[in-house]
């Protein structure tokens, strides 16, 4: 194989890398626990994007007790909390990605 070739391949790997990337960020795949009470959606690169809870989730043996404006709230704090978390952990990696290549940009490595 020669060096054009080589190139060729490359690049034609980093469109489909770019791509793949583009695809799995528009997606939404959803998690359930507790007979469908709490569910969390996120991305298909993992990124958290949302929560929804049920009455039943909060209060099980009085669930009326709780209403709508309590369940936003606490999914709110809920989001805020986890998006933070993911927010200083992707710095956190950046930082110790850039430490290892020195901060050549390797793509596929999501700094």
């Amino acid at each position: 194989m020669n060096i054009m070739q080589m190139m060729k391949q490359a690049q034609n790997i980093q469109a489909r890398l770019k791509t793949t990337q583009e695809e799995l960020a528009g997606m939404e795949i959803t998690g359930e626990s507790a007979g469908g009470a709490v569910k969390v959606t996120c991305d298909g690169q993992g990124k958290f994007k949302s929560i929804k809870l049920t009455a039943e989730a909060i209060n099980p043996e009085n669930p009326s007790s709780i209403d709508s404006d309590s369940i936003e709230m606490l999914e709110d704090i809920i989001s805020s909390a986890i998006n933070q978390a993911s927010e200083k952990a992707t710095k956190e990696m950046e930082t110790r990605m850039k430490s290892v290549t020195g901060g050549i940009n390797i793509p596929g490595l999501n700094m």
